[in-house]
């Protein structure tokens, strides 16, 4: 006898009450989005062998959202009875096909089936054609469907960390197509027609195969940023650009043909031949000697080129700072969030402009791509000068840890996460939809646990709540000179390590750019005191970095960042100095 949680047979309505209240109520209501997500969900599809089918019989849906859930392998054919979808949310779980029958689905907006155990998606995915975002990153897939063409309305893809070699010949037909993100792929070959997407603005091909980027790329008029890091071009000079230059200046190189390729060198080739003298020196030149000639004038282009890009970022060791930072790591946090990195950085400038916004904004970023939704690892940042160390890791009762959360008055982590849901209720009522913004997304994080993960001072008072949230005390403002950095995971202390990472080099292009724009101060709402000059190297924009150990009770080392294997990325204009 088949699972009624598989088949598209009906369930008793006490089967859905009891197990499935969540359906219940949105069939009872009539609700028009479901959200089903985390452990308790998981454990229910696990031993009821499937997904309650009455899912597939909710025909007023138009927003499905079914993530975190291990156990759910397969979608059933039903689903193409939820022709009122417009969104599709089903990632994080263990998918290891879609139905064809999702075609049927012609009123869908939003795909997303990331960070699953995908081989291929079926031809039948073309059909959506009000398709405007996909979502397909983080699977195992090896090639796009064919008819790509279809999605007519597309503006947003992402393919990234798969197997994809290769970018159908009808991909670069999509007009309205101003997304384009395919990083950690195999992708061999950019085509010349990309200058046909001429509605383009962001493209990330870093991390594949490829060895040259096409001059047509800059046609591409509404083109504002573009990712080719960690590929191996011919053109080396571009490489070196690519890891270091501004958009705009990498495009500008694209369109005068780079060293003799493309539009631009024909051009520059023709107005060449009306100066007389110049040309008259060159051939009097042996093959040999204009061989010399440009080889020099290259290694000394790159040179500049070199001195331009770096990225700087000088780390002091431990044992030059008797005073350095050491966190301690209780032992109950084995099985709550026993993974921990830390660092000091000085030299960062968040005075000038927009630069705080542009850091809070990259961490964000990080949160949500990297990070996962804080879902494998968190990011916090403090102000150094409201630091009281040493400093403890530790794992406490709910009703024991109390903290001043940003933006609120001191509470236990009780009141905060019953004040954060009725937050989500109130959100969903009046949104009329079950999906929430902000911290409300990450409350189920800490579903089940019997204690939970805090940094706190010398003074006990916690500084950080992880995944939740940091304490409106050591909160990061323009004044901040120095920044205390954690990375907090339960997957890994290698997840630790490489955000932290991903954050340095984020912090270095950022103070670069910062230096190079020349932004005026921004206004400094906390503080009333007047600007003092920059120090520890943010004039030349050079990162300081101090190493922070992590111990165990009894003080033996867990870990040491950076250490001399750390920062080893593929930012081929990243100077560490040691």
């Amino acid at each position: 006898m088949s699972s009624p949680f598989l088949s598209s047979g009906s369930i008793s309505s006490m089967d859905v009450s009891e197990n499935w209240p969540e359906v219940e109520k949105a069939a009872k209501e009539k609700r028009r989005e479901l959200v089903l997500q985390g452990a308790v969900i998981d454990e229910k599809i696990s031993s009821n062998g499937g997904l309650c089918s009455t899912v597939y019989s909710l025909k007023l849906l138009n927003y499905l959202e079914i993530i975190q859930c291990p156990s759910l392998t397969e979608i059933h054919e039903d689903i193409k009875n939820l022709t009122a979808l417009t969104s599709l949310i089903l990632c994080r779980n263990k998918l290891n096909s879609i139905p064809k029958t999702i075609g049927n689905l012609k009123s869908l907006k939003v795909l997303d089936i990331s960070v699953n155990n995908l081989k291929c998606l079926p031809e039948e995915i073309t059909q959506l054609s009000e398709l405007n975002t996909l979502n397909v990153s983080c699977n195992n897939i090896e090639s796009l469907p064919e008819n790509l063409c279809n999605f007519t309305k597309l503006s947003t893809i992402n393919i990234s960390k798969n197997d994809i070699t290769r970018f159908p010949d009808d991909f670069y037909r999509l007009d309205l197509l101003s997304n384009v993100i395919a990083s950690e792929n195999s992708i061999e070959e950019l085509s010349g027609d990309v200058h046909k997407l001429s509605a383009l603005k962001v493209l990330d091909l870093s991390n594949n195969k490829i060895t040259d980027i096409p001059y047509e790329l800059s046609d591409c008029a509404k083109l504002k940023e573009i990712n080719f890091k960690g590929n191996k071009l011919k053109d080396k000079r571009l490489e070196k650009m690519v890891n270091g230059c501004q958009t705009k200046s990498i495009l500008d190189y694209l369109r005068v043909g780079g060293r003799g390729k493309g539009k631009g060198s024909k051009q520059a080739e023709g107005e060449g031949d009306k100066t007389e003298g110049g040309r008259n020196t060159e051939k009097n030149l042996t093959k040999k000697q204009r061989k010399q000639q440009q080889k020099k004038k290259n290694e000394e282009d790159e040179d500049e080129m070199d001195e331009l890009n770096r990225l700087v970022v000088k780390v002091l060791h431990v044992s030059d700072n008797p005073g350095a930072f050491t966190v301690k790591v209780a032992n109950e946090l084995k099985d709550v969030r026993p993974y921990l990195v830390c660092c000091v950085i000085r030299g960062m400038n968040f005075r000038a402009g927009n630069a705080l916004k542009r850091f809070l904004v990259a961490q964000t970023k990080l949160h949500d791509d990297l990070c996962g939704k804080r879902t494998s690892a968190t990011i916090a940042t403090h102000d150094m000068q409201r630091l009281k160390g040493p400093l403890m890791y530790v794992a406490r009762p709910p009703s024991m840890l109390k903290i001043v959360p940003l933006g609120r008055k001191e509470m236990t982590a009780v009141e905060l996460m019953r004040q954060l849901q009725l937050e989500a209720e109130d959100q969903r009522k009046q949104r009329k939809r079950q999906n929430v913004s902000g911290l409300h997304k990450y409350l189920q994080l800490l579903d089940g646990k019997e204690l939970y993960p805090c940094l706190v001072d010398a003074e006990d008072n916690v500084i950080s709540f992880p995944p939740i949230t940091n304490s409106e005390k050591t909160k990061i403002r323009k004044t901040t000179k120095e920044l205390f950095l954690e990375v907090t995971s339960s997957t890994s202390l290698q997840i630790c390590k490489e955000v932290m990472d991903a954050l340095i080099v984020k912090m270095a292009e950022l103070n670069k750019f910062t230096l190079e724009h020349r932004e005026e101060a921004g206004s400094e709402e906390d503080s009333d005191a007047p600007p003092e000059p920059a120090s520890d190297g943010a004039a030349s924009g050079e990162l300081v970095i101090q190493q922070v150990r992590t111990t165990d009770p009894d003080g033996n080392l867990k870990v040491v960042y950076p250490s001399k294997t750390d920062l080893s990325t593929d930012v081929g204009n990243l100077n560490v100095i040691w």
